[in-house]
């Protein structure tokens, strides 16, 4: 192979068993074509009697007169070159062409631009600058251009090797060798498109504040070449968990509290593994029970609970004042939380009046709930109810008559059971 305009050596020698007789000069030419030394052309010979073509002639040239050498100098090689040469040698009567072992010739238009290895983002790489062929003179000059050697010096870029370190935004890129023969006055160069590979994930936040019930897509992004493969996994990766999807995206279409906890997106190419770590948190609106209230020794106490997270705050209202504002002799509001649970209790003693109306009222950063309680009337109520019915004369006159009536249903009965039987 050379390079067009440049020049080739092609060492060759031969063997051939002559007579012991023939005195006759070696005579030796190199034809190109696939015919016989009749229809083949002749670019080169030491036999001056044979022509050569005029834009052959010069550019092919046997390099030695050697009984036994066959070498080949091409000088200036053009396209129209290339193709399938012999060799052939006469001597006297004794004349033999080596159809057998031919030439072939190929002149390429552009230089090879060879890698050491794939390239990678963020590794140092070698690339090879190759022209094939040369002349006498001067060295090629090479010279690279593109916009991934932009901060290399001068020097680095006008050398046949060229060590650079790729970059992601590279991929793609164009990357030239330009090569100047100055002897041949011959400029050619090859473009090639920069394949950089590389694994690199996007992460755009490391945690996730979601209401419980409301619907979630995580999204898992690798800025990769080749493409890297990704997966959604629950927690740490361990040989034991579960893959929950196969691609970027893991719906959870209703956020329960149960989904609280992190989640890993596994990113895989040739290149390696990466792991990307995101934590979902699930908050609530506060949900109450209660508030419920019962009477021991004359104290009325009122509780409520309430859930939710974060988790809630809990305070008392008699209508729209915080209770803890009235001024009531004797009061007091306890107030505990453990985990996403909160209770608050409220006892009062003296003062209460009828119509007391009490608001248990629980409230986050979410939203609030509030549930009341009314008593009726003062006095001391059934167990386990905050309503009461007033107590006084009234009840006592029904009561006796309630038992006059029972009375008389009785001995009624029992006449008209007697009357039947006599």
């Amino acid at each position: 192979m050379v390079q067009e305009g440049l020049c080739v050596l092609v060492p060759c020698s031969f063997y051939y068993p002559w007579s012991s007789q023939n005195y006759y000069n070696i005579l030796t030419y190199w034809f190109r074509g696939e015919g016989n030394h009749l229809t083949a052309t002749l670019v080169a010979t030491n036999y001056y009697w044979n022509k050569v073509k005029p834009e052959i002639a010069g550019r092919f040239k046997l390099l030695s007169d050697s009984t036994n050498s066959c070498s080949l100098s091409i000088t200036g090689a053009r396209k129209e070159d290339q193709g399938a040469y012999f060799f052939r040698v006469e001597r006297g009567n004794d004349k033999y062409s080596y159809k057998e072992k031919k030439l072939n010739l190929q002149v390429t238009a552009q230089p090879d631009i060879d890698f050491e290895k794939p390239l990678v983002s963020g590794q140092p790489a070698r690339l090879t600058c190759t022209v094939w062929g040369s002349c006498d003179g001067k060295a090629p000059l090479f010279s690279w251009l593109g916009d991934a050697l932009d901060s290399l010096r001068s020097m680095i870029k006008n050398s046949q090797v060229l060590c650079f370190t790729p970059r992601l935004q590279d991929h793609g890129s164009n990357l030239t060798c330009r090569v100047k023969v100055p002897q041949a006055q011959v400029s050619t160069e090859r473009t090639i498109r920069l394949n950089v590979s590389s694994l690199k994930t996007v992460q755009n936040a490391s945690s996730l504040s979601i209401l419980e019930g409301q619907a979630v897509r995580l999204l898992c992004e690798a800025d990769s070449n080749p493409p890297a493969r990704l997966s959604w996994f629950r927690r740490s990766l361990s040989e034991n968990d579960t893959i929950l999807s196969n691609s970027s995206t893991l719906e959870l279409p209703s956020v329960r509290r149960t989904d609280e906890g992190a989640f890993t997106c596994l990113a895989e190419n040739y290149l390696g593994s990466q792991l990307v770590f995101l934590s979902l948190s699930v908050n609530s609106t506060p949900h109450l029970q209660g508030p419920s209230c019962f009477w021991e020794d004359k104290v009325l106490h009122c509780s409520c609970f309430s859930q939710a997270w974060p988790v809630p705050s809990l305070s008392w209202w008699q209508e729209d004042q915080a209770l803890r504002a009235i001024n009531y002799e004797t009061s007091k509001i306890t107030t505990k939380s453990e985990g996403p649970w909160a209770n608050s209790t409220v006892s009062l003693r003296g003062g209460l009046g009828a119509g007391l109306r009490l608001i248990c009222k629980a409230q986050n950063a979410h939203g609030e709930r509030s549930s009341a309680v009314l008593l009726l009337t003062g006095g001391r109520p059934p167990p386990f109810t905050c309503a009461e019915q007033e107590q006084g004369s009234w009840p006592l006159v029904l009561t006796l008559i309630r038992g006059g009536l029972m009375g008389a249903g009785f001995l009624l009965t029992y006449g008209l059971t007697w009357i039947y039987y006599t």
